[in-house]
């Protein structure tokens, strides 16, 4: 009866065993389906990455070779050149000489273009910068003398483009262009009569007859006023 006895005891020892070997199985399988989620996940974020790299490098290639500061159009064989300008014409301008000038050369320059086109839209601005423009394509013409030079007119070309247009050998606008405006002019305050007002004393050394031209804190002097009008004439005379 002893030994009967000790059955239950030794199968109760299997099955705790058993049970242990059934535990330790589930828990390897979802420590192995643990693990390949996050695999997963970590090859998701890295082919994330990699497309998200990929997609910047094609923006950054793409305003690469979308972008030319002259804008001059490109063409491999028999072509008419083109350049925009478009804007204010300065300095700190997508509209400055620098650009301006780079793509009119570019055309010259390109023995497969057989002519330029000026698409110009444009208030004016610099008469420093629209001068050398136009100096540059006089220049530029007497090297290709059979190279025709067109300006084509969209909404507005007023001032320091037109100083532009007018080196072109024919100018093309719409009937309802704005064309023209051609002046030069000098803006500026007068704050003399505030200043005594809030009782503000203004002090300014220099040194030079005209350092102190146009100061917008000191009363207008008739010799300020007769120079500036020169320098309006001078430039003025450019056009």
């Amino acid at each position: 009866m002893a030994t009967f006895g000790d059955f239950p005891s030794n199968n109760n020892s299997e099955n705790k065993g058993n049970d242990k070997e059934d535990h330790s199985w589930e828990r390897n399988v979802l420590r192995d389906l643990a693990f390949a989620a996050i695999r997963e996940q970590r090859n998701k974020r890295r082919w994330g990455y990699v497309f998200k790299g990929l997609l910047f490098l094609y923006l950054i290639a793409f305003l690469i070779l979308s972008y030319s500061p002259s804008k001059l159009s490109s063409a491999t064989g028999p072509h008419t050149a083109m350049v925009e300008i478009s804007g204010t014409i300065a300095s700190d301008s997508e509209a400055n000489a620098d650009n301006i000038v780079t793509g009119i050369r570019n055309a010259f320059e390109d023995q497969s273009a057989k002519g330029l086109i000026l698409r110009m839209n444009t208030p004016g601005g610099s008469p420093v910068q629209s001068g050398i423009v136009n100096d540059e394509i006089q220049r530029l013409k007497k090297t290709r003398p059979d190279f025709p030079v067109y300006a084509v007119i969209q909404d507005v070309c007023a001032s320091g483009g037109y100083y532009i247009a007018v080196a072109a050998d024919k100018i093309y606008a719409d009937k309802a262009s704005i064309v023209g405006s051609i002046g030069v002019r000098m803006d500026g305050f007068g704050f003399t009569d505030l200043i005594d007002k809030v009782g503000v004393e203004r002090r300014s050394l220099t040194a030079g007859e005209h350092k102190a031209f146009l100061d917008p804190f000191l009363p207008m002097k008739e010799s300020d006023l007769k120079h500036a009008h020169q320098m309006l004439d001078t430039i003025h005379q450019q056009f």
